[in-house]
């Protein structure tokens, strides 16, 4: 009878993160397949456990995922996990699972931490539907194809981004899904340097142009605005800005906090601000000389 494939999720930061339910998972199983097996042995060391080990990560999936399957077929059960969240998730694991399908090998899934759902939960983006998207491929061409495809999307998107990256990957989104579209940048999620800014695409790509991007990032970016559906005109934007403005703020603070409220262009709504008070000036002059 063939044995069982374990999905362990592992902490992506905060050991702390670890249930019991997956510390005896770990210690029950009669082997681990680890992505690294030197960041999966600190993780057994932290529990006090020692397994056999074999590797299984993206570079070989066919040679380490026979092994795993020739060990399941006699009987063995195995605990796949990655160096940092659910296994199977944006992670060749994928592949491992949909064989032991096929083969009618039992696999559970042991629920615990997930960067794309966490950073989600605290991004304050629409959470009822989304969409995840990993990784941008490194290819331009690829990588353009990818978000084109997602211009007239209605879900939120959740991307990953690696440091080294992160400056180019803003600019795409921005100059594919507009500047003023609402993002969350969730980096270092559970860490000690955990931190959420919620921005434009616009802000943020203009942020890291110049400063270095520290730690691993999850963007929730907003969906487009659904087909048929009206959103807010520009005249309202206007009359936000005249109201502000009442409130003592500057036009160029007003635009600003009018055109991220009402999620429109900040450069449209300025250019059409000044303009109407070029204009109401000129009547303004007008009247005092016809008078």
């Amino acid at each position: 009878m063939a044995g069982t494939l374990y999905l362990v999720p592992t902490p992506i930061g905060n050991l702390g993160d670890i249930s019991k339910r997956m510390a005896d998972t770990l210690a029950q199983v009669d082997f681990v397949a680890a992505e690294d097996t030197r960041v999966s042995l600190k993780l057994l060391n932290h529990l006090g456990l020692k397994k056999p080990m074999v590797s299984y990560h993206r570079h070989n999936t066919q040679k380490g995922g026979e092994q795993v399957l020739e060990r399941l077929r006699a009987g063995e059960s195995c605990a796949l996990v990655t160096d940092a969240g659910m296994p199977a998730i944006s992670d060749p694991g994928e592949e491992l699972v949909a064989q032991c399908a096929q083969e009618e090998i039992q696999v559970i899934g042991i629920p615990g931490p997930c960067a794309l759902v966490t950073a989600l939960a605290i991004s304050g983006q629409p959470t009822s539907r989304f969409t995840f998207e990993g990784f941008l491929a490194m290819n331009k061409k690829n990588r353009r194809t990818h978000l084109e495809s997602l211009v007239g999307e209605e879900r939120t998107m959740i991307f990953y981004e690696a440091p080294h990256k992160l400056a180019a990957t803003l600019e795409d989104l921005a100059k594919m899904f507009g500047g003023e579209r609402p993002v969350s940048l969730c980096r270092e999620l559970t860490k000690l340097h955990e931190q959420v800014w919620r921005t434009t695409l616009g802000q943020a790509a203009e942020y890291y142009r110049q400063t270095p991007a520290k730690g691993e990032f999850v963007l929730v970016v907003r969906g487009a605005q659904p087909r048929g559906e009206e959103g807010p005109e520009i005249e309202d934007g206007l009359s936000l800005v005249r109201r502000l403005q009442g409130n003592g703020l500057s036009l160029r603070d007003a635009v600003k906090r009018a055109a991220k409220e009402l999620g429109l262009s900040r450069n449209q709504l300025y250019d059409l601000a000044v303009n109407g008070e070029v204009t109401a000036g000129k009547e303004e002059k007008s009247r005092r000389e016809d008078g």
